[in-house]
């Protein structure tokens, strides 16, 4: 059989690696670059991910496949989350959620190119990743038979790293990691360790890409976040506007160094249980913030309503692994037609832990200050308010008379 695995490089992925070789399989193993490296290696993440790379070959895979999505995955993924302002559970901008769909499209596309019978992952039994990859798969290429090896056979971490030593799979360390993590330029996830019990404080070596906002510095900084027909843009650097993932990337250092992005949450999975998850996300929490800002700025009352409830269901669309639905292509739709008019720009200030907009404009603005000021010039027609009043408090009036109608009617007459 020739399968194409989800390959991390990591104990697990390279155990399994080793055992669909030994097991007469052809396999090729494909490494996404979704930035994660970028925020630990900054330069050097090209070679640390190549490195993953020439480790699968090492190992015998057939081909190893180092693919460059961090592009892909903002434009495509993480900007359809923003337009959404999707959040689960009010809070988590879905940055692990996120990046499955796009793994599993890529694991379809390297299956078709290289003619694979089969694509492979590392995920368990118990988490939301096995669902959103394995039904990503099937929405694309359902005659595509998916492995779960460890779903099927749980494998220990002491009888991975056993296993590793005895076939000659090279290994970092051989004690146990306090956490696991998971990472993407939209944001990093932690679990596991002393986390699962939930009244423990998250340890500060859990964090990797934030410093605790009470030692940020006490000054901050201020960001100015442009937004074309909803797509966003940043001037992060001196004399260079950044966009895409670059622009993401950025957003992640200036927020983290000023403690935004921090969540701890505890979160109802796909598969029915709760869990306790820490995450990381400074650069997409400063963009939801921002773009909210500029929607309340822009849209109508009714639009705004209308949008939060539509935007609380795409969050949960995404969590629960129904990307690929037709509600979520109509979603889509629909915010594409309300960006038509983000346009604009806001102003954030980060600050030890806070996103806090401090100012926003559009060309598509429905703010007057001439109606909104109690100032000179103000051009509001007071004189209306009385009959608006009169005619919006009618239901409320004629119901109020009717039923003291009734409780006249329903009094005891005395004699």
């Amino acid at each position: 059989m020739k399968i194409v695995l989800a390959y991390s490089g990591g104990l697990d992925t390279s155990v399994l690696l080793k055992q669909f070789i030994d097991a007469g399989h052809q396999v090729v193993a494909m490494t996404l670059n979704l930035g994660e490296s970028d925020m630990v290696a900054g330069e050097g993440s090209q070679d640390a991910l190549e490195a993953v790379r020439q480790k699968a070959l090492k190992l015998g895979a057939m081909d190893a496949v180092l693919i460059d999505a961090r592009e892909r995955f903002i434009a495509d993924y993480a900007y359809k989350a923003l337009a959404a302002n999707a959040l689960y559970e009010g809070v988590y901008p879905l940055s692990a959620a996120l990046s499955r769909p796009l793994i599993a499209d890529l694991l379809v596309e390297t299956a078709a190119e290289y003619g694979a019978d089969a694509v492979a992952h590392g995920c368990t039994g118990k988490g939301n990743d096995q669902v959103r990859i394995e039904v990503g798969v099937r929405a694309k290429a359902p005659h595509l038979k998916t492995l779960a090896p460890l779903r099927d056979k749980p494998l220990s971490r002491p009888d991975a790293i056993a296993y590793a030593q005895a076939h000659g799979v090279p290994i970092a360390h051989t004690a146990a990691k306090p956490y696991s993590v998971d990472a993407n330029l939209w944001g990093r996830s932690i679990e596991a360790g002393v986390l699962e019990n939930p009244w423990n404080r998250p340890p500060e070596d859990a964090y990797a890409w934030s410093v605790a906002p009470e030692t940020a510095q006490a000054e901050g900084d201020e960001v100015v976040i442009s937004f074309e027909k909803g797509t966003p843009s940043a001037a992060l650097r001196q004399a260079q506007r950044d966009v895409g993932a670059e622009m993401v990337f950025e957003l992640n250092k200036i927020a983290g160094r000023n403690g935004v992005g921090r969540i701890d949450l505890i979160e109802d999975r796909v598969v029915g249980l709760k869990s306790r998850e820490v995450y990381e996300c400074p650069g997409s929490v400063t963009l939801i913030e921002a773009h909210k800002a500029l929607e309340r700025l822009v849209l109508t009352r009714d639009e705004l309503r209308f949008k939060a409830s539509l935007d609380q269901k795409y969050a949960e669309l995404i969590y629960d692994a129904l990307w690929s639905s037709p509600l979520r292509d109509a979603l889509d739709a629909f915010n594409a037609k309300i960006a038509e008019r983000l346009t604009g720009e806001v102003r954030v200030r980060l600050v030890r832990g806070r996103a806090v907009v401090t100012g926003a404009r559009s060309p598509f603005a429905l703010y007057d200050e001439s109606l909104a000021t109690y100032g000179a010039g103000d051009t509001f027609r007071h004189d209306a308010a009385g009959g608006f009043i009169e005619i919006h408090g009618l239901p409320v009036a004629a119901g109020a008379a009717k039923a003291a109608e009734a409780a006249q009617r329903a009094a005891p007459q005395l004699v």
